[in-house]
C-alpha cells in the first residue's frame, strides 16, 4: 500500500497551523499516528484494518487480529468489540506483537518526505535520525520556519503602536448570488445583518478579527423529488420545529442510514423544509408538518433551504464552474460488511470536501464503473460530506452492511491537484482508502457523560403543556400479562425515560384503560424505572407482573396548544414513538443533560444559531439550536443537533435569560465553550 501524503515543502498555509512532526516529517495531530510514504506495496498481513496503513506499535488481540496501538486505543474508547470479527474485547486483553513482527515493520522502506531536496530511501526506523542529522529538506524547512516566526514577531511589534488609531472597516457583503451546484433552483446570500426577529446568531457575529470573505453565509433553495417503490414507506428522517415552537421553521434533525432519503442523498441534517408537494409548510404547526411529510405516495416533491457555509470566494467565481457540473447517484452493494470498495479518497489544495483519487483495479467500485477519478463526494448514505474528511467517509463505508449510496459532483476535464492538508484546525490526514473503511480516530472521544438535569438548571413546563401523574393499582391473575410494549431507556441514544409504545387488547392494563400509549412509566410496585435502561426496565416489569397486584405510576404529557387530535402513525409504515413536541413538555427532573465542548480558532465563528429566550409577550422560552453551519466548529464536532435545548453555557443556567443576556456570554468565549444541552429525538417521517 502506497500512502499518499502531503509534500511538506512549499505548503505555507499548513506551516502556519502547526510544525512538522520531527519523527516522520509529516503534518498530523499530536495524538495521531505518524505518516509515511512507503516505497513498495506493503503485505496485507502488516496492515492495520482500522487506519489501513502499515502497523505502528502493533497490538495483538486475543481473537488473532493486529492493530496499531493508537488506532485500537481510540476505537476501544467507544466500542467493546474487535473491529474485524466484532467479538467482545477490552484493551487490557491486548498485548504487544512479537519482536519479529515489530522488526519486519521497522525495516519497511520509506521515502524521505522532502522529495524536492532529498530523494533518499531508508528503513522506517531510520527516518527520524535522517531528518534530524542528514536531510537538507528538513534543515531548510526549519530555517524558513524560524525566519517566518522572526518576521511575524517583528511585524507584531511594528503594528502594536498603530492598533489604537486604526479602526477596521466593516466587511463588504455581496448583494446577491447564484447557484453553487447544478441541481439548485435558486440561491441566496444571507447577510449577517438580516437575522429574523428573535434569532440569536452568535455564529455569525462580526468581529474585528473576521476575514472579509467570511462575512456572508451562502444558502440555496432546492427542489428535490423523492421516489419510493412502496408509497407507504417512511422517508427515514427526523424533523423538529414548527410555528408552535420557538424554531418556527421545520428543520431536518437527522437522516437515518439506509433510508429512502439517505439513498437519494440530497437532504442533510440542518436543511429547512419549505414546501411539500407544492404546499407551503414554513408556517405550519409541528403536527401539520408531520402529517404532510407522512402522506403516502410514490413521488414526493420537497423544496428545501440548504446552508452551504460561509463564502470564501466570490459567488461569481463559484458559478462559472457550476454550469458544467453534474450530480450523480451511485449505489455499490457489498456482499458483507468487510468487503472493500477499492476507492482511494483525498483532499485537494484549493477546494473543500473529499475527492476520489483512484479506483483500485478489480475492486467493487472499478467493476461497477460509475465512479470516476476526481469525482467530489457530496454524501454517503445520506451523511453530509460536503465539508467532510476522507476518514469520516471511510468510517461510514466500514459500518455499512450492504448498500453504499454515493452522491457525487462531477466536473469534466478537471485534473486532481496534489493531495495536501487543507490547513484547517482539524489537521486530518490527507488520504484514506475505503478498503473496509477507517474509523476517524482523531475525532474519537469517550462518550460524554449524561446526567440528570441539576436543580439549578430546572425550569417550569413551557406554556401550553400540562403533565398529569397518575397511580394505577390493579388486581390481576399471577399469569396474566400487563399487555404493554415499551420504548426508550437510559441506554438509548437520547437517554429517554421508559414510555409505553402500545397497550395490547389481551392484557389487564387495556381492560383498566388508564395507561395509554405515550405515557412515561415512573415506577412499578415502588421500583423506580426512570433511571433504567431498556432491558432493565423490561426485566423489572416482567418480574413484578407475576404478583397478584401491581401499582404503576405513570406520567401523561398533554399539549394544549395543538387543536389537532394526537397523530396516529400508520402501524404498517412506522414504528410508534412520541412526537418531538411531546418531549418538550416533559418535566425537568426527567431530563438527561450532556456537556458538549466546542473549540475554535481566533478567526472562526462557533457555527450555530439559536432561537428562544425570555420575551415580554411570550415569557420564558427555552433556547434551541436552529442552524449549524457547514465547515464550522459546531458542524465538525457533530454532537450538537438542530432542535437541541441549551440549558447552560459554561455552567451558567440559561433559564430565564433573554437574547441580549445570552449573546454576550457566547461572544466572550474566545476559543472554547461548554454547552450543556438536552437532546430529544425529532419526529420520524
Amino acid at each position: 500500500m502506497l500512502a499518499i501524503m502531503a509534500d511538506p515543502v512549499g505548503e505555507e498555509h499548513v506551516s502556519q497551523v502547526s510544525e512538522l512532526c520531527c519523527e516522520c516529517g509529516q503534518f498530523h495531530l499530536l495524538l495521531d499516528n505518524h505518516l509515511y510514504n512507503f516505497q513498495d506495496e506493503v503485505d496485507d498481513e502488516l496492515i492495520c484494518h482500522i487506519c489501513l496503513q502499515p502497523l505502528l506499535q502493533p497490538m495483538d488481540t486475543p481473537c488473532g487480529h493486529t492493530y496499531c496501538f493508537k488506532c485500537l486505543e481510540n476505537f476501544m474508547q467507544e466500542y467493546n468489540f474487535c473491529p474485524m470479527d466484532r467479538k467482545k474485547l477490552s484493551f487490557q486483553q491486548c498485548h504487544k506483537s512479537s519482536l519479529l513482527v515489530r522488526n519486519l515493520l521497522d525495516k519497511l522502506i520509506v521515502f524521505c518526505p522532502f522529495k524536492a531536496e532529498c530523494q533518499q530511501t531508508m528503513q522506517r526506523c531510520e527516518l527520524e535520525a535522517h531528518l534530524q542529522n542528514r536531510c537538507p529538506g528538513f534543515k531548510k524547512y526549519k530555517s524558513e520556519l524560524q525566519q517566518k516566526k522572526n518576521s511575524i514577531s517583528k511585524g507584531k511589534e511594528d503594528l502594536s503602536t498603530k492598533v489604537e488609531t486604526n479602526t477596521p472597516k466593516d466587511p463588504e457583503v455581496p448583494s446577491g448570488g447564484s447557484s453553487l451546484v447544478a441541481e439548485s433552483s435558486a440561491a441566496a446570500v444571507v447577510s449577517l445583518g438580516t437575522a429574523e426577529p428573535g434569532l440569536v446568531n452568535p455564529a455569525f457575529e462580526e468581529t474585528e478579527e473576521d476575514l472579509p470573505q467570511r462575512t456572508s453565509l451562502v444558502a440555496e433553495t432546492t427542489t428535490i423529488e423523492i421516489h419510493r417503490e412502496d408509497p407507504e414507506e417512511e422517508l427515514g428522517m427526523r424533523i423538529v420545529g414548527g410555528k408552535d415552537t420557538p424554531l418556527g421553521n421545520i428543520v431536518v434533525q437527522e437522516v437515518l442510514r439506509d433510508s429512502v432519503v439517505a439513498a437519494d442523498g440530497r437532504i442533510a441534517p440542518g436543511d429547512h423544509i419549505l414546501e411539500v408537494n407544492g404546499v407551503n409548510i414554513s408556517s405550519v404547526t409541528h403536527c401539520q408538518a408531520v402529517s404532510f411529510l407522512r402522506h403516502p405516495g410514490p413521488v414526493l416533491h420537497l423544496m428545501v433551504l440548504q446552508e452551504k457555509g460561509f463564502s470564501n470566494k466570490t459567488v461569481q467565481q463559484d458559478s462559472t464552474s457550476a454550469a458544467n457540473r453534474e450530480v450523480i447517484h451511485v449505489t455499490l452493494i457489498k456482499r458483507d460488511r468487510s468487503e472493500p470498495l477499492g476507492i482511494k479518497l483525498i483532499r485537494k489544495t484549493d477546494e473543500a470536501g473529499i475527492f476520489i483519487l483512484d479506483l483500485l483495479e478489480g475492486g467493487l467500485a472499478a467493476k461497477n464503473g460509475k465512479l470516476s477519478r476526481n469525482d467530489r463526494v457530496l454524501s454517503i448514505n445520506g451523511q453530509d460530506l460536503r465539508q467532510g474528511t476522507p476518514e469520516a467517509a471511510a468510517q461510514i463505508i466500514q459500518t455499512t452492511e450492504s448498500r453504499v449510496n454515493f452522491v457525487i459532483l462531477r466536473q469534466p476535464g478537471v485534473q486532481l491537484s496534489d493531495p495536501v492538508e487543507d490547513g484547517s484546525t482539524s489537521n486530518n490526514s490527507s488520504s484514506s482508502s475505503s478498503n473496509g473503511g477507517s474509523p476517524v480516530h482523531h475525532r474519537r472521544r469517550l462518550e460524554q457523560n449524561h446526567y440528570r438535569r441539576k436543580s439549578n438548571y430546572q425550569k417550569d413546563l413551557p406554556q401550553g403543556y400540562v403533565s398529569h401523574e397518575k397511580t394505577v393499582a390493579i388486581k390481576k391473575e399471577p399469569k396474566e400479562s400487563l399487555g404493554i410494549t415499551i420504548g426508550g431507556g437510559r441506554d438509548n441514544k437520547n437517554k429517554l425515560p421508559i414510555y409505553v409504545t402500545s397497550v395490547q387488547p389481551i392484557g389487564c392494563l387495556f381492560r383498566d384503560g388508564r395507561i395509554k400509549r405515550g405515557d412515561v412509566l415512573l415506577s412499578i410496585n415502588g421500583i423506580d424505572l426512570t433511571h433504567l435502561n431498556y432491558y432493565e426496565a423490561v426485566s423489572a416489569l416482567k418480574s413484578n407482573a407475576a404478583s397478584h397486584s401491581v401499582v404503576l405510576k405513570a406520567l401523561e404529557v398533554l399539549s394544549l396548544n395543538s387543536s389537532e387530535p394526537p397523530l396516529d402513525i400508520k402501524e404498517q409504515g412506522f414504528s410508534w414513538s412520541p412526537l418531538w413536541i411531546t418531549w418538550l413538555g416533559l418535566p425537568s427532573y426527567l431530563h438527561c443533560c450532556q456537556d458538549i465542548v466546542l473549540s475554535k480558532g481566533n478567526l472562526e465563528s462557533w457555527g450555530f444559531s439559536i432561537v428562544g429566550g425570555f420575551e415580554e409577550s411570550k415569557g420564558n422560552q427555552p433556547f434551541f439550536i436552529k442552524t449549524i453551519v457547514p465547515g464550522t466548529p459546531a458542524f465538525r464536532d457533530r454532537k450538537l443537533k438542530c432542535g437541541d435545548e441549551i440549558v447552560a453555557v459554561n455552567g451558567v443556567p440559561a433559564i430565564g435569560m433573554s437574547n441580549s443576556e445570552l449573546i454576550p456570554m457566547l461572544k466572550e468565549q474566545r476559543n472554547k465553550v461548554t454547552l450543556t444541552v438536552v437532546s430529544w429525538p425529532g419526529s420520524l417521517v
